[in-house]
């Protein structure tokens, strides 16, 4: 049977995560107190951390508070007392998101804060690949990651020595790499990019070389709708996000004709066939954007749950339906495993320097890019054109 996740209902997050194996159900336990005390809900906590939950009140229900306000309390004194930071990606859930994390964003937002930061320790809110980013650019400081299990089905698709071949079967045509692998990946790469940049990239990498054609690795659907927004020619890798590749155009449909006048906004990472059917394609972070721009009276955000749940907060006059897919990976980071990675300095993120050096180039030519932010709109009327895959 294995693990599943059950804390989620609707689409919508409502408290703790509750694990089922085997057919049993274990709620994970939040201690009253540890060793110290400084888990109990005293009244030091409650003064400290009572005018929070406003901003969960939505996601968190009010008599489970008292156990999740000691940690927000003991995270965020940890902070100060390390010099440390947390990076919360979109997908974090409401509470990480909200109440700990020091700077939110989608992955570009994120690899460019790690660069300014002046902390001497990074957490990770967000999966591997992420913190392995925040590594590559920050070698002098330390960076953790809450649990070494949250991985992504798109660095793990693709590893550098497939690179290797790669660039022996076609030599000459630059790599762009998106940001979802893993270090050694991003080392094989000329260049990496995310969702929010990935047209404005290939089309920089290109000119610069004096070329025509990208291999764009590892996500197929992204470099599909990328391919449809411009007139270089894309070679792809067959990866795919395992969240964003279960929506589909008939999805799409059915949530129209369920919610008339709604607005629909999707992530690249979907299928193109999806795109097409959506009023808006962009990044997470353009999602955010175009809610907080445009105000729709309803909107369906084509991505990871919690990212519909964190914009809610931000933007409490539009109605969000939530067609709810879960990225298990993301759902790994918790407040509990958040506090022992600060506490105890575990899960360590630790790159081979020459590797890490290598990594470092691709990702900084990315940063050192300036684009026009209208280059991650995806027109979702743009003509399908051939892409071939690898």
């Amino acid at each position: 049977m294995g693990k599943e996740l059950i804390n989620w209902e609707n689409g919508r997050w409502i408290g703790q995560t509750l694990e089922v194996e085997n057919g049993v159900c274990a709620v994970p336990s939040i201690p009253a107190k540890d060793e110290a005390g400084e888990l109990a809900y005293t009244d030091e906590v409650k003064a400290a951390t009572d005018h929070l939950y406003d901003d969960v009140k939505d996601f968190i229900p009010e008599f489970e508070w008292p156990a999740y306000a000691p940690l927000v309390h003991a995270i965020n004194k940890l902070k100060r007392q390390k010099n440390a930071v947390i990076l919360a990606h979109n997908y974090m859930t409401p509470d990480i998101f909200n109440l700990v994390g020091d700077f939110r964003g989608d992955s570009l937002g994120l690899a460019i804060e790690a660069t300014k930061t002046k902390a001497d320790m990074i957490i990770q809110g967000g999966v591997h690949f992420m913190a392995e980013t925040s590594k590559i650019l920050c070698p002098n400081k330390k960076v953790f990651i809450p649990s070494m299990r949250a991985g992504c089905s798109l660095a793990s698709s693709i590893t550098g020595e497939d690179v290797k071949l790669i660039k022996q079967k076609y030599p000459g045509i630059p790599i762009v790499t998106y940001v979802n692998t893993s270090a050694d990946v991003k080392a094989e790469s000329d260049i990496c990019c995310t969702s929010s940049n990935a047209v404005a990239i290939v089309e920089h990498i290109t000119k610069e070389r004096g070329v025509n054609k990208v291999i764009m690795l590892p996500d197929e659907f992204l470099a599909k709708n990328v391919a449809k927004q411009t007139d270089v020619q894309v070679i792809s890798w067959h990866g795919r996000c395992e969240v964003h590749a279960r929506f589909s155009a008939q999805d799409v449909r059915d949530m129209r004709a369920a919610n008339p006048g709604v607005v629909v906004l999707a992530h690249p990472e979907c299928p193109p066939e999806v795109v097409s059917e959506s009023d808006f394609t962009g990044s997470t972070k353009a999602m955010s954007d175009y809610v907080g721009d445009h105000k729709p009276g309803k909107v369906i955000l084509l991505t990871e749950c919690s990212m519909s749940d964190n914009v809610a907060i931000a933007n409490p006059g539009t109605d969000f339906v939530r067609p709810c897919n879960l990225c298990p990976h993301m759902k790994r980071v918790t407040l509990e495993n958040i506090y022992e990675c600060l506490k105890n300095e575990t899960n360590e993120i630790l790159i081979d320097e020459d590797m890490r050096d290598k990594a470092y180039d691709a990702v900084m030519r990315m940063i050192e890019v300036k684009f026009d932010p209208i280059k991650g709109h995806f027109d979702p009327k743009a003509k399908e054109k051939f892409i071939k895959v690898i």
